[in-house]
């Protein structure tokens, strides 16, 4: 595309105009969540019919791949940075007898940091969770792998213990951009919890921020039921954020 001294103002301008206040808070920290831009003119002020000199630059924003190794179901850092976790949601859900009035269970949600143990960072139900609040934040170093687990309580007794190291896949690391690794569309599932729905987008790609890594746990089957529309990586959810120091 050609860019006459006019459209290109305008597409600095547009640029720089859509940022919304996260974005401004972002840029403050170097890391932009969409493209930013500036514009200089030389000389400010002109007489009618003479042409400044235009000089701009647009910032893009950072993907995480630039900085972490993503994965099946591990993240690996390329550098020491910052991580926080979320918790988006928990849908294990169990049924009446007659299949009818579905509730949650609590389920309970863990994290393991290079060689340490699996450190349980959320236990309760759906209801109790708050995907604003940080449950779990750390500066991580180089090279330090982070991998995740989960399990489900019912009926007085703990349900199947999956983790990164499973040998299985029912724990998965999706940047944005991916396609949730389901026999079936995710997005148009009967069965989509409504946390799940404000991070995919219209044709079912994950849709969350360039810095972050979604994990996505079955709870509930195996990969012997991964053609089950109950395979579904909804079981618990988690949203990992990496930032700089």
């Amino acid at each position: 595309m050609t860019y006459t001294r006019t459209s290109a103002f305008a597409a600095v301008v547009l640029a720089i105009s859509a940022a919304s206040p996260g974005t401004l808070f972002a840029q403050a920290n170097n890391e932009p969540t969409i493209p930013v831009g500036w514009l200089t003119a030389n000389p400010t002020v002109v007489q009618p019919g003479v042409y400044p000199t235009l000089t701009w630059g647009i910032t893009y924003p950072s993907i995480v791949q630039d900085y972490v190794d993503v994965d099946d179901n591990t993240v690996t850092p390329k550098e020491s940075l910052i991580c926080d976790i979320r918790v988006l949601g928990a849908g294990v859900t169990v049924a009446n007898t007659n299949g009818s009035n579905m509730q949650f269970v609590p389920t309970r949600a863990e994290v393991k940091y290079d060689n340490g143990s699996y450190t349980q960072i959320f236990y309760g139900k759906n209801t109790d969770v708050r995907p604003s609040s940080i449950v779990w934040t750390k500066t991580v170093a180089k090279d330090k792998k982070l991998r995740f687990g989960g399990k489900y309580y019912y009926n007085n007794q703990w349900g199947p213990y999956f983790t990164s190291q499973s040998g299985t896949k029912n724990v998965r690391t999706l940047v944005n951009g991916d396609v949730p690794p389901t026999t079936y569309p995710l997005h148009t599932a009967p069965t989509l919890e409504s946390f799940i729905k404000p991070y995919l987008d219209a044709s079912g790609k994950v849709k969350i921020g360039p810095m972050d890594v979604i994990v996505f746990m079955e709870l509930t089957h195996t990969d012997a039921q991964i053609t089950d529309q109950g395979y579904d990586l909804q079981d618990m959810v988690l949203l990992v954020t990496f930032r700089k120091p």
